[in-house]
């Protein structure tokens, strides 16, 4: 097991990107929140690309470990809408 790089607790970044329709910054965020319970709405901002067809929402959190990160991550890839998440 390799060591983490971060010191938890501490306020993570996390973006993904997805084409911009309707429920799509909805279904990021229920994503995120089904690791992070309580997350208000000023820990989401986002938006579009310049040709309005992409949104890139960033969710910062507070991150408690390397496996809750993980986890986020995971979900987020294996969502179909989800193009991209760092």
């Amino acid at each position: 097991m390799s060591k983490s790089l971060l010191t938890f607790p501490c306020e993570f970044p996390i973006k993904a990107f997805a084409h911009n329709r309707e429920g799509s910054g909805d279904l990021i965020a229920a994503i995120v929140r089904r690791h992070v319970p309580g997350l208000g709405e000023d820990a989401f901002s986002n938006r579009p690309s310049k040709g309005g067809k992409f949104i890139a929402m960033t969710v910062t959190i507070q991150a408690h470990s390397q496996a809750q990160l993980d986890a986020i991550y995971r979900d987020l890839s294996a969502c179909p809408e989800v193009l991209m998440s760092l």
